[in-house]
């Protein structure tokens, strides 16, 4: 089978592409090049198309607005126009759970009314609704995916951060703050991706987490144990760390109010419905999901 995936140069798409040539399907990679002048020629002979290709938020506040909805939603818009005029069989569009909500209060599920707040969330919800709204013809299927944080192997974000503070022995000085967010092992992702290629379940939209959620100085306890050291915990107060990220904005600082957020905010995604839907469980836990992470940091 022929799969044509967009973003293939990405942390995601370098770890998709060799599992699904391992599951023995044929990989056609669509370059930015190809992208900015493509039609549904392009998808000759191709029975599923991913989309990862997207502008990805943006916690240093530096990228045009623009950006997001040209990105986000236009070139989805091309992409999934030009899919209901080719012969592909399958879509699977990777958005995100920005899409749905910034804040979660208690557990996100699939059946929230969106509401985003930032540029990044809602450039990919209006992907999501033109999709949506677009009549799909019979035999064809649609997958609007939304994952939460993925992480693994070539990932450079907030667990890179975290885990340079644990192997440098400084200490986690955000530990006064109590919380519970989802993560995403991309070896879960790419297993799910490779289950919805393989299996014809219902068109619409799924989120993406693993089973267990796990507070940021869980996080850093897992990330010590990798590296066989003692997790150091300081409990600075939260207002005086807050007060010094919002400076962080201001001079540009590895710690601001955006990275904060995302280190210590309350996140807890459900991913009942795509289990259910697919009838499988997930072959990693968070924690050893975490782990490989952690052992691939130790590599670079």
């Amino acid at each position: 089978m022929a799969i044509s995936i967009t973003g293939s140069s990405g942390f995601v798409g370098q770890n998709l592409i060799p599992y699904l040539e391992n599951e023995g399907y044929t990989i056609n990679s669509i370059s930015r090049e190809v992208l900015s002048t493509f039609d549904s020629k392009v998808f000759k002979n191709t029975e599923v198309i991913i989309h990862l290709a997207g502008k990805a938020h943006d916690l240093k506040g530096t990228s045009n607005a623009d950006e997001y909805y040209q990105v986000n939603f236009e070139l989805t818009k091309r992409l999934y126009d030009a899919f209901l005029k080719s012969d592909a069989k399958k879509f699977i569009f990777i958005s995100s759970v920005k899409a749905a909500a910034d804040v979660v209060g208690g557990v996100l599920t699939e059946g929230i009314n969106p509401d985003p707040q930032t540029h990044y969330g809602k450039s990919k919800l209006m992907a999501e609704q033109y999709i949506q709204n677009q009549a799909l013809p019979e035999g064809k299927y649609c997958y609007i995916l939304r994952p939460c944080m993925i992480h693994g192997p070539g990932n450079k974000g907030n667990l890179n951060l975290l885990y340079k503070f644990v192997q440098k022995g400084v200490p986690y000085p955000l530990a006064a703050f109590e919380n519970k967010r989802s993560f995403l092992s991309v070896e879960n992702f790419c297993f799910v991706v490779a289950k919805i290629i393989e299996k014809d379940i219902l068109s619409g939209v799924y989120q993406l987490a693993d089973d267990e959620s796990l507070s940021t100085n869980e996080v850093v306890c897992v990330l010590a144990a990798s590296l066989n050291k003692e997790p150091r915990l300081w409990k600075v107060p939260s207002n005086l760390i807050k007060g010094l990220a919002i400076l962080g904005d201001f001079f540009k600082l590895p710690l601001n109010t955006g990275r904060l957020r995302k280190l210590t905010e309350n996140y807890t995604v459900s991913n009942e419905k795509i289990k259910s839907a697919l009838g499988i469980d997930f072959p990693l836990t968070t924690k050893e999901g975490l782990k490989q992470t952690a052992d691939s940091f130790f590599k670079i």
